[in-house]
């Protein structure tokens, strides 16, 4: 058997509503992008959410309007994908790095208090594999410091913990429609803020700076624009919110479907030697975005490979940031640094999730990674 590591929910409606789109005068950002704006917000329960490009392009901007630049530092996780740092040195800040929890592999909230300087201006949570962050507590560390809360909720479109959802509480949060994600355009990413006043600089700095869009220069008779400040080409096209629409509406079921599967996997693995797996915490709703397991580093890659050979595609999500050469170059990194996050970092293999994934495929998942263990 072959198992992919990831297939889409792009199916037949989606592809009417593309074609809806593509037989339509306006490809650019319009009204099938402002349709899924509001969409999106109401079932984030925020003011507003701005569509973009990717989350890369949602986090540096998020940073860029909350005022975040050279000469700050922003306290960040290294177990995460490589965006989440880098966008903080993309608005010129400097990224922090804290540990992260052993039980979820989320930033220690703790320690992200311990981190705060005179010239900490924001914390950058990120919600793993789609458990949420402890927002309560960071709220409270960041209204205590005046500090900004930008969420990278890649993996948590569907995430609640203590009833709040991302967004509810940071001051951004940063969503991603990537290839993998529980929806999907190919590339895409969306901004959530709570506070409405943000939203207009929001979208001038993903057009530009420009004043106005294209939609709003062409409808009617034309109406000049302006450059009001410098901005970049970040903004999500009427095309790929086509695609994104009719996934939106299903996603409690895609959800419903990938928790079923990490209950069987949590279930087949949780007295399987040598092997554990993040812990969903009490009060806690996971977007049950990727689900890892956590093996001894010495044979990880072994027993991936095996995976591999056997038809799995699997994947690690994800080695420590801080290791990574660009980081321990610029910032003389050690091992040991961020012991937990190494630890983890090096012991984790990624399993395939996904809503298409059919009994049968669950079942030999199981079964394989059993006896690959077992041995």
């Amino acid at each position: 058997m072959k198992i992919e590591f990831y297939r889409h929910n792009i199916g037949k409606a989606e592809k009417e509503k593309l074609l809806s789109a593509l037989d339509s005068i306006f490809l650019t950002t319009g009204e099938l992008t402002y349709e899924f704006e509001k969409n999106l917000a109401s079932y984030l329960g925020i003011a507003s959410t701005i569509g973009l490009m990717s989350c890369t392009a949602a986090l540096h901007l998020a940073l860029l309007a909350l005022n975040i630049g050279p000469g700050d530092e922003v306290i960040t996780t290294p177990l995460t994908f490589i965006a989440t740092a880098n966008t903080i040195l993309h608005a010129g800040a400097k990224p922090v790095f804290v540990d992260v929890e052993p039980t979820t592999g989320n930033l220690d909230v703790n320690l992200a208090e311990k981190a705060i300087t005179d010239k900490t201006k924001a914390i950058l949570p990120v919600h793993l594999y789609g458990h949420m962050c402890d927002m309560k507590a960071l709220r409270q560390i960041a209204d205590k410091y005046e500090l900004k809360i930008i969420e990278d909720a890649a993996h948590s479109l569907e995430s609640v913990r203590d009833g709040y959802r991302p967004g509810q509480l940071g001051d951004a949060a940063c969503f991603s429609f990537y290839a993998t994600k529980s929806i999907t355009c190919g590339e895409g990413g969306a901004i959530g803020i709570r506070d409405k006043n943000l939203d207009e600089l929001l979208r001038k700095l993903s057009l530009h700076g420009m004043s106005r869009s294209a939609a709003d220069r062409y409808h009617g008779r034309y109406q000049h624009w302006d450059m009001e400040l410098l901005g970049w080409k970040y903004n999500l096209s009427n095309v790929q919110a086509a695609l994104l629409i009719p996934q939106l509406a299903r996603v409690e079921e895609y959800l419903s479907r990938r928790e079923e599967i990490c209950q069987r996997y949590e279930k087949a693995f949780m007295d399987l030697p040598g092997v554990s797996y993040p812990k969903v915490l009490p009060n806690t709703k996971s977007a049950r975005h990727l689900f890892t397991i956590w093996v001894d580093p010495k044979v990880r890659d072994e027993k991936m490979f095996e995976l591999q050979s056997a038809g799995i595609n699997v994947a690690v999500n994800y080695r420590a940031i801080h290791l990574l050469k660009f980081y321990k170059e610029e910032y003389s990194f050690l091992p040991g640094s961020f012991p937990v996050a190494e630890r983890i970092g090096s012991s984790t293999i990624t399993l395939p999730l996904y809503s298409k994934l059919t009994d049968e495929e669950v079942n030999y998942i199981i079964e394989t990674v059993r006896k690959i263990f077992k041995k």
